[in-house]
């Protein structure tokens, strides 16, 4: 599943997504929409931008990470250099990102989460 307040940028993520072979299950505009998402989806991974208006990503990553344990939650931000990993520890997600990093580190990163990819 993947959240982003700007329209293109999480279509962009979720079509780079499945063209790469993940399904994306669904989308969210920030992070309330995310967690109602999440709760009836049920993914297997959960991709945030960390800024998001209502709620941002890592609010919703400290609820996701606590309402599903075993849904690994990757946190997208600009700020990645000033954050990082404490962020990550803080509110229960499994890495932050730098958006200009690229979306192949992204996919480097998921597949290293989910059981079909990691076992590899």
């Amino acid at each position: 599943m993947v959240g982003d307040d700007g329209d293109s940028v999480r279509n962009i993520i979720g079509l780079f997504l499945e063209h790469v072979g993940f399904e994306v299950c669904g989308e969210a505009a920030d992070g309330v929409e995310a967690i109602e998402q999440a709760k009836k989806l049920k993914p297997d991974l959960i991709v945030l931008d960390l800024v998001m208006p209502r709620m941002n990503g890592a609010e919703a990553a400290s609820v996701l990470s606590k309402m599903m344990p075993n849904v690994p939650v990757v946190l997208l931000t600009l700020y990645q250099n000033i954050l990082g990993p404490a962020l990550a520890a803080a509110v229960g997600a499994k890495v932050v990102l730098d958006k200009t990093d690229g979306l192949d580190k992204l996919v480097a990163c998921l597949r290293s989460l989910l059981p079909p990819y990691n076992s590899v």
